[in-house]
């Protein structure tokens, strides 16, 4: 079991995204999905130590190792968030500005593309979405923040002061079209963390 547990522990880190049960079974070949959960629940416990600064975590899409929220502000200016495409970021951007703001007005700011884009977001548990009427409503998730290493108030001033010096353009409006980067919503420049 000992060299499952590697096997699953190697698959974890070295995926980008969060790893299915059925992938993990595919890549270990355990067949018992109680055994797979076990092993799961083992090294679970094993990242749950103080001196770990990792541990497991379970989202909707599979499982993937994350950085425990203690050590978050330390480490993340270290990740480009490349994860998240220009327009991905961009609907998350104007989620975080506006929110809670309707499926509906992101839809007709950015296009239907921005349903993928949504759907995404919720994947990742970045934004939670409300049925409300015919629509939804979207807002950000604590999980937001932590992806970050920022409060909600912080990544908001920082992307209005983006939007603002862009020409005096209001955030998230028909006709704004400016490309939205990871450190706009940090306000790092990953140029002035080089060494």
């Amino acid at each position: 079991m000992s060299e499952k547990k590697a096997l699953i522990e190697a698959a974890l880190f070295m995926s980008p995204d969060p790893v299915s049960l059925s992938t993990l079974e595919k890549i270990t070949g355990i067949t018992s999905k109680r055994e797979l959960e076990s092993i799961l629940e083992e090294l679970k416990k094993e990242y749950e130590v103080d001196t770990k600064g990792i541990e497991l975590a379970i989202t909707p899409e599979g499982y993937h190792f994350k950085v425990k929220e203690k050590f978050i502000n330390s480490v993340s200016s270290l990740t480009p968030h490349a994860d998240l495409s220009g327009g991905v970021l961009r609907t998350l951007g104007l989620i975080a500005l506006r929110q809670p703001i309707a499926q509906s007005q992101i839809i007709k700011i950015q296009g239907n593309k921005a349903y993928g884009y949504i759907e995404k977001l919720e994947k990742k548990g970045l934004i939670s979405s409300e049925k409300a009427s015919r629509t939804k409503v979207l807002r950000t998730t604590h999980e937001f923040e932590r992806y970050f290493g920022k409060s909600l108030k912080d990544i908001q001033e920082n992307l209005r002061a983006v939007f603002e010096s862009e020409a005096g353009k209001q955030p998230g409006t028909q006709g704004d079209n400016r490309e939205i980067k990871a450190e706009d919503f940090t306000g790092e420049n990953p140029e002035d963390k080089a060494v």
